[in-house]
């Protein structure tokens, strides 16, 4: 898992947002898949079915994707950290943070699903934007330029932005487990997760500035077909139904 991370981490310093997040349901199908031979647990044909949409889905993300960054220094990030759009963007989702979490969770957190996910996907702007950031500091931390030490106190500020939001996520995460099913709670989070860190994405790094009416098109095809894919490997797992019942016989009883 720690490798996994590395890698994730590796991947938001080296490509668009706008692909890196969306491709991470990729986990669900290869765990499904790995699962059912190694630890024999039982694939359906719903499950199948949403393993191979969910891989069909992720190719056209990566056909349709932007095909550059439109971030890549620290001059560039402190000026789109900076930006009047951004910052209220953020005031708003540190507004709604604090009514969940301080008024709407306690009273209604516990029977309603999406008070937990919405406080967990609202943390997505921080985190996933943060992830990016500190990549792109880095960069110019280990260079002897007058920049450096610039960039040093905005890899500290971001890395304690993204440590802290991600304690805030587990801990909310945990609460949400406690209370629903979780294979309920992990497809809706996929869907409402990557959709509020693509909107942050956009708004900050502005990485659909360049993306055709078609590749944003496709773009929002690839996306819904791999959240129909989650969908149908999360909530349906436990459903039995194979194809094979389709061909056997009604049976009567006396």
């Amino acid at each position: 898992m720690a490798l996994g991370q590395i890698g994730n981490f590796l991947a938001y310093t080296a490509v668009p947002t706008v692909l890196v997040t969306p491709l991470g349901a990729l986990g669900v199908p290869f765990g499904s898949i790995l699962a059912s031979y190694l630890l024999k647990e039982k694939l359906n044909i719903l499950g199948k079915l949403g393993c191979l949409l969910s891989c069909a889905g992720s190719v056209v993300l990566i056909i349709h994707s932007p095909k550059s960054e439109s971030v890549t220094t620290q001059a560039e990030l402190e000026e789109k950290l900076t930006n009047p759009v951004f910052v209220g963007y953020l005031c708003i989702v540190l507004l709604m943070l604090l009514l969940l979490i301080f008024w709407i969770a306690p009273a209604h957190g516990p029977t309603n699903i999406m008070v937990y996910i919405s406080i967990c996907s609202l943390l997505g702007s921080f985190t996933v934007p943060s992830t990016k950031g500190i990549g792109l500091a880095a960069q110019d931390i280990f260079h002897n330029n007058p920049s450096s030490q610039r960039a040093l106190y905005l890899c500290l500020v971001l890395l304690a932005v993204l440590g802290c939001s991600i304690i805030i996520q587990f801990r909310y995460i945990n609460k949400a487990l406690e209370c629903f099913d979780s294979s309920v709670f992990g497809a809706i989070y996929y869907v409402v997760f990557t959709t509020l860190v693509l909107l942050a994405s956009a708004i900050l790094f502005r990485e659909w500035s360049n993306v055709g009416v078609v590749d944003f098109l496709g773009m929002a095809c690839g996306f819904t077909t791999v959240s129909i894919g989650i969908v149908l490997i999360q909530v349906f797992k436990e459903f039995n139904f194979n194809i094979g019942d389709l061909n056997k016989p009604n049976m009567k009883t006396d």
